[in-house]
């Protein structure tokens, strides 16, 4: 039996990935798509154990602390417990999966830490860690939400002030989240992200619009 299709969304904080993400759900639903939704990282399994202790600082107050190979095992293992428990089973048997975030995260945040020189190499491992020696499916298709730096702290601040939620380690430090911009743009081009821009001709786009052409997108995919 054919394997299934593996969709992944993409996005720092504060792009409106997840925004973007409950849309295509409801409509995939709407239409009668048959399909299963995961979100990474898993916060409320054991198997994130060492990602909220990264998050929460107790490897370090900065993300520089971790360097970006050990902090991508971490989120590795995670993704490879919800891939043997959850959802592996439905894709081995032709299925779709719509993923927020997947090893396309590592790229984005941990690649961050790294001098532009050294990402090649760095995401070359890390689809060779993910996709080969552990065994993860490799996305047919990633949806890169492409967004300003500026844009992406105001959406953050007015989310944790509406949760009453705090800053984790790479929300709080402003040089990262723009190295993060960066690094997502680099690992776009070497990977084939299909990119999704926040503004057009200078202004922000309609929440409705950037979604139907992500749907869009996706429908001619599954074609």
């Amino acid at each position: 039996m054919a394997k299934g299709k593996l969709i992944v969304l993409e996005g720092i904080d504060g792009s409106g990935k997840s925004a973007q993400y409950r849309r295509l759900c409801a409509r995939m639903e709407k239409d009668g798509i048959e399909y299963n939704h995961i979100v990474f990282p898993r916060y409320d399994k054991e198997s994130s154990a060492l990602i909220r202790m990264y998050l929460g600082g107790e490897f370090g107050s900065r993300p520089s602390d971790v360097n970006a190979y050990a902090a991508s095992t971490f989120y590795a293992v995670d993704r490879y417990a919800a891939y043997r428990t959850d959802w592996g089973k439905l894709y081995e048997q032709g299925g779709l999966i719509l993923s927020d975030r997947y090893t396309t995260s590592n790229a984005v945040h941990q690649g961050s830490k790294l001098p532009d020189e050294e990402l090649p190499a760095f995401f070359a491992w890390l689809s060779d860690l993910e996709y080969g020696k552990m065994g993860l499916p490799k996305p047919d298709l990633v949806i890169y939400l492409d967004v300003d730096v500026e844009t992406s702290l105001a959406r953050m601040r007015r989310r944790q002030e509406k949760t009453h939620t705090s800053a984790d380690i790479h929300e709080k430090d402003l040089a990262y989240l723009e190295r993060c911009l960066h690094t997502a743009d680099k690992a776009a081009d070497f990977y084939g992200w299909t990119r999704i821009p926040y503004r057009k001709n200078g202004v922000e786009r309609e929440l409705d619009e950037k979604n139907e052409e992500i749907y869009r997108i996706i429908l001619d995919k599954l074609k």
